[in-house]
């Protein structure tokens, strides 16, 4: 049981996917620190991190979980000293702009780091993450006084960072914000109103809490129209950066939750609090989608995260467990890992979770060409793959991870049940990522509303045209498996097609909404087929070189995943199309509603 809850860094299946699946290689050109030597290092050193230091606190943090007492919130036994070493190994600073101290690497690099640190421990994970989210939208939005003063302590990682933007009133539905922020004659704002569901929005590990807060001016318009972005901080600070006296805010207390205990949910409360406006006036709801998109990615990497640990813990109880006669090796009894359901469930597992892994690196890829490519058509081109991955990665990829945890109880069987095992925390923890930073119904109608008429539907179509390509390329390959493989995805690229158009022509209308969370399914399906096809693809090659179980697994897994998953996607189409009638006609009492 002992060696069930450990976790490996997956070092070379990062490194495999970032090199064959998602394309860094192409960014080495941008980045002059970054080489293969480089990737290397940092992956290590980020796995060391992860194993030795937050894995170990996974437990604990589920079982004992934050603490409100007296007025404050304390973290997890010892999550603050494990929150030091991360600051101080430099990991909030990784793509960080290095005129504030960061290191200027690739996104890509730092989404597979952040993959391993909360695989080890989602609920420490989540600090980062929302301080990474401030960092981006203060670089793009704050005035050059807001990025001198706070930048540089974020990115050291002494001070951490969060999103405010839900209320008792308003959850997905932001429009009916009622946070004010009052003026105050020296330009600086007064906040009043309460915030919930606040991720690390009060703790003990750092010197001072960065609050990016949602909230209305005075006659602002109605709706998200009047939505303003303010900075706020758990202390003043200073002209100079120093710290000043503790502002007008406090937590109000923190949430008993399913999962992620030892992450601290607050009810932030905010009594006159000092802030300043951040950007235009009422263009916050637009400000704060810089911090939402990016967070966004990171909740798709930790459903991939998720994936990975409730993988791994199956495995390794596979590898123990003994039950039943194996057809394979006649033992009796057989390790669960030689029954044939057994191992093809621990395979369909890895196959998703490379597939989720390929698509939220390719879209790190992608924001980094659209930052650092050479020349404005390259620029412009992938921040269109970046914007229609978004909502994939996001969706998409939270999905795998409850479906992968959930799997992972069921290879313990009733082992699974039981809380001491901890593959129930993994399924537990996971399913918080399909609903923060917008729940996936929101990414689905996000992907149909708004990122297929991207560039006239360029955006889409691109992404259906290479993966035609790779399709074909498998096409033309010498291997059955792989001509399989390409053949399932051809077939999948089609019904995307089709179903793309299908809902082209419908824009805006009760028909594509209710076909938007199928659609997000068979479009993240096909492109994850997409991302095992390229990996199968890279391991033939390899293997041409010299026999490797490794990359004959990559093929294996891109073969079963094409005719288990691949193959439902005419399925998914249909489902797409069913249209919303066959909805609208059933009342709620006919579906059991009691008056």
């Amino acid at each position: 049981m002992g060696r069930a809850m450990t976790y490996s860094p997956p070092l070379r299946d990062l490194a495999f996917s970032l090199e064959y699946v998602a394309g860094a290689n192409a960014l080495r050109p941008l980045f002059p620190g970054y080489d293969a030597d480089t990737e290397a290092a940092v992956l290590e050193a980020a796995g060391r991190l992860a194993r030795d230091v937050l894995a170990p606190l996974n437990r604990v943090g589920d079982t004992e979980g934050a603490r409100f007492e007296n007025g404050r919130v304390f973290a997890a036994p010892g999550f603050r000293e494990a929150y030091k070493a991360f600051a101080e190994g430099g990991w909030n600073a990784l793509s960080a702009d290095p005129d504030f101290g960061g290191q200027g690497l690739p996104k890509a690099l730092e989404i597979a780091t952040f993959e391993m640190f909360n695989a080890a421990n989602m609920a420490f994970g989540l600090c980062p993450i929302l301080t990474q989210g401030a960092l981006e939208a203060l670089a793009a939005h704050g005035s050059p006084s807001q990025k001198s003063r706070y930048l540089p302590k974020l990115v050291s990682g002494e001070w951490t960072g969060t999103m405010n933007l839900t209320e008792p009133q308003s959850g997905s539905d932001l429009a009916s914000l009622r946070t004010r922020a009052e003026p105050n004659a020296d330009g600086t704002y007064r906040l009043t109103g309460q915030k919930i569901f606040i991720t690390w929005g009060d703790h003990d590990c750092a010197e001072n809490i960065v609050h990016l807060v949602l909230a209305r001016l005075p006659g602002a318009p109605p709706g998200t129209k009047g939505v303003s972005l303010f900075v706020a901080s758990k202390r003043l600070v200073n002209d100079d950066g120093s710290l000043g006296a503790a502002n007008a805010l406090k937590a109000g207390g923190i949430e008993h939750k399913l999962g992620i205990h030892g992450s601290p949910t607050c009810t932030m409360l905010y009594e006159g609090a000092h802030a300043e406006l951040v950007g235009e006036e009422n263009r916050g709801l637009a400000h704060m989608f810089t911090m939402m998109n990016a967070a966004r990615l990171q909740i798709g990497t930790q459903g991939v995260a998720i994936s990975e640990r409730a993988y791994q813990q199956a495995l390794a109880y596979a590898l123990e467990r003994r039950q039943g006669r194996s057809v394979w090796t006649g033992d009796y009894p057989a390790r669960l890992f030689d029954l044939p359901d057994v191992r093809r469930t621990l395979m369909l597992m890895k196959a998703q979770i490379e597939a989720a892994r390929g698509i939220c690196l390719s879209t790190a890829v992608a924001t980094d060409l659209s930052r650092h490519a050479p020349d404005e058509a390259a620029r412009a081109a992938a921040k269109l793959r970046e914007k229609l991955l978004t909502p994939i990665a996001k969706g998409w990829s939270t999905d795998v991870g409850v479906e992968v945890a959930s799997q992972g109880v069921q290879v313990h069987g009733g082992m699974g049940f039981i809380e001491e095992t901890g593959a129930a925390q993994h399924y537990r923890d996971a399913r918080i990522a399909p609903i923060y930073e917008g729940t996936n119904g929101i990414q689905a109608i996000d992907l149909v509303g708004r990122k297929l008429t991207l560039a006239d539907g360029e955006a889409v179509r691109s992404l259906i045209a290479d993966i035609s390509e790779t399709a074909q390329a498998l096409a033309q390959s010498s291997d059955a498996r792989l001509q399989s493989i390409g053949e399932r995805l051809a077939t999948a690229a089609n019904a995307v097609r089709e179903t793309t158009a299908w809902l082209t022509a419908r824009h805006a209308t009760a028909d594509s909404l209710a076909g938007a969370s199928a659609y997000l399914r068979l479009l993240g399906d096909t492109t994850g087929g997409w991302m095992l096809a390229k990996g199968a693809l890279a391991a033939a090659r390899n293997l041409a070189q010299g026999d490797d179980s490794y990359w004959s697994t990559k093929i294996a897994l891109a073969h079963l995943y094409s005719e288990c998953v691949l193959t439902r996607t005419q399925g998914l189409s249909g489902s797409v199309m069913l249209g919303a009638d066959a909805l609208s006609e059933t009342t709620a009492e006919g579906l059991g509603a009691v008056s």
